[in-house]
């Protein structure tokens, strides 16, 4: 019995395009959807880093690469690779949607996008035990993203990916083309469960 969904896969498979394909899915069969995703900026054809944008449409930064110029002014930089994360621009848009998680709109049905729980979002504690309270609620069912395994487990990556509650889908080139109705139908299931 499942809870939520979450998928995992390398850099680039294509998770953030099927969490916003089962989105819009989801939305036409009348289910409430909010949250946020994280995408790619790219300046003359070349990733310069990365912003969330809310399933509302606003947008923040979340990463930039670091401008060898500039100097940090007194604050701590948290850095992935070559990026700078922006946790303020990234904590002021993304933790404000997590409190309308647990209000469960007249009884309706709703899915809580968090793509990605990930390096850059993980630097952010307030994050964190916003995620874990999301997961354990049962106002809502999360459609969300994870990384694969790589180098030093993280440890609210591994806490979701071997939860009972949560169905994860390995996403890959071969699979990404085929495996959205099962995402949708795995989510619909969530949602009768909770409701």
């Amino acid at each position: 019995m499942f809870k939520h969904v979450f998928l995992t896969g390398p850099p680039g498979v294509g998770k953030t395009t099927l969490v916003q394909k089962a989105c819009e899915a989801l939305v036409s069969s009348g289910v409430g959807v909010e949250g946020f995703y994280t995408e790619e900026v790219r300046e003359g054809g070349r990733r310069v880093g990365f912003d969330v944008v809310t399933v509302a449409g606003e947008r923040g930064h979340l990463s930039r690469i670091r401008d060898t110029a500039a100097v940090p002014h007194g604050r701590r930089e948290y850095m992935v690779g070559q990026y700078v994360v922006d946790l303020p621009s990234f904590e002021n848009l993304a933790l404000p949607l997590f409190r309308n998680v647990g209000s469960a709109d007249g009884g309706s049905r709703k899915v809580f996008v968090i793509d990605e729980i990930g390096k850059m979002e993980l630097f952010s504690q307030s994050f964190i035990r916003s995620v874990r309270q999301a997961l354990d609620s049962s106002a809502c069912t999360i459609l969300g993203t994870i990384p694969i395994p790589k180098g030093k487990p993280l440890g609210l990556v591994e806490e979701v990916r071997s939860s009972r509650d949560v169905k994860v889908f390995i996403v890959s080139k071969e699979n990404r083309n085929v495996i959205l109705q099962d995402i949708v139908s795995t989510l619909q299931e969530c949602l009768k469960r909770t409701t």
